[in-house]
């Protein structure tokens, strides 16, 4: 729990340093140097990953790709961010919505398909039945989408650099989110002793709730607002989702045996990336929807960009509260059903040991080595 905690103030610091390197460099060389930038970063942590990070080769897997579940991943996701994005121009119920939302269902079925039978699958199919795993995945979901759909959508980029929004430069957009970074830091720490003392289920679950209120401060936003009335909620909410995250990320991969780690962590983690890309779509077009149609219906900017930060709030609350109602449920999971002949083999193996004995005068069988309880 303390190194997923470290690892999560880490990834903290990284999102607290991308927008204000990045608004600096806008600033300075244009656009073009935040591509510049992450090509610096990966020659210099190339040599630091060989010297640093021992090898964990497992020596009895194939060494193939698994190309095909590689291409059917993309097939799922890109149609259905393409769709979601989208649909609001296109239509809903519009052939080409319509025609993104199949493929990315058939690709799904087709996903499965292919992980059942390649040697080297990109999922173990079989670890989808442990639901705690599930869980937790799904909850990591929802912290990475809600932490990018505010961070990086529409709290920076749209509301906070628009000239009829707060009308920030690049630069000061991301000294505007160092509260909220820093909120994620300071909470990391914490994370051990909190889960020590009140189980995983409730931090988890007392984070999305948290992050729920601050949501819900958020819905009250209107043109008046000025940068100061943002920063006590976005405190709030990195605290929230650093609860969230933290012991999350640490059940996923304790919840499997030692040598599916590094599967589970690989779901976990997809399921990051997925929660990045969706809940940022969604998030998107529920913003532009409302906007549009305020702006449309004659509402000045101001006032349309203020609604649509509003719902798009409103929908992300939505979402941290089936976080806490997820966390619930996941931690209710026990085992069915009485105890089997396996259930008490296990319990007597685990409490096994050797207790030496000397052999009696009447020639018991009991050996000087010891007997077996």
């Amino acid at each position: 729990m303390r190194a997923v905690s470290l690892w999560g103030a880490a990834s903290a610091a990284g999102a607290a340093a991308g927008p204000l390197v990045g608004g600096a460099l806008v600033d300075v060389t244009g656009w073009q140097g935040l591509f510049w930038i992450d090509a610096v970063i990966a020659l210099l942590c190339v040599p630091l990953t060989l010297r640093t990070v021992p090898e964990s080769l497992d020596p009895t897997r194939p060494r193939s790709v698994d190309l095909a579940g590689t291409v059917l991943i993309a097939a799922v996701l890109v149609p259905f961010v393409f769709a979601v994005t989208e649909g609001a121009s296109w239509g809903w119920l519009s052939a080409p919505t319509l025609v993104c939302f199949v493929i990315s269902a058939a690709s799904v079925v087709g996903f499965v398909v292919v992980e059942k039978r390649v040697r080297a699958p990109l999922i173990d199919v079989a670890l989808l039945r442990n639901k705690v795993l599930v869980g937790a995945s799904v909850a990591i979901l929802v912290v990475a989408g809600c932490i990018n759909a505010v961070m990086y959508l529409y709290l920076c980029s749209l509301y906070f650099q628009n000239p009829d929004g707060l009308g920030m430069t690049p630069l000061m957009a991301g000294l505007a989110t160092l509260p909220a970074a820093a909120g994620i830091v300071v909470t990391a720490p914490l994370i051990t002793r909190f889960v020590d003392r009140l189980g995983a289920r409730r931090v988890i679950a007392s984070g999305f709730g948290i992050a729920t209120v601050a949501f819900a401060v958020f819905a009250f936003v209107d043109a008046s607002w000025g940068y100061a009335a943002f920063v006590g909620p976005l405190i709030v909410l990195a605290f929230g989702l650093g609860l969230a995250n933290g012991p999350s990320s640490s059940v996923a991969t304790a919840c499997v045996t030692t040598d599916q780690v590094g599967a589970a962590s690989g779901i976990s983690n997809m399921g990051r990336y997925v929660g990045s890309a969706v809940l940022t779509a969604v998030t998107a077009a529920l913003f532009s929807a409302v906007y549009t149609r305020r702006h449309v219906g004659s509402t000045a900017v101001a006032d349309a960009l203020a609604a649509g930060f509003s719902r798009s709030s409103i929908g992300l609350a939505l979402f941290c509260a089936f976080g806490v109602v997820l966390s619930l449920l996941v931690g209710r999971i026990r085992p069915t059903g009485p105890p089997t002949a396996a259930h008490y083999a296990t319990a007597a193996a685990a409490g096994s040991h050797t207790v030496p004995t000397r052999p009696t005068t009447g020639g018991s069988a009991v050996g000087e080595r010891g007997a077996g309880i």
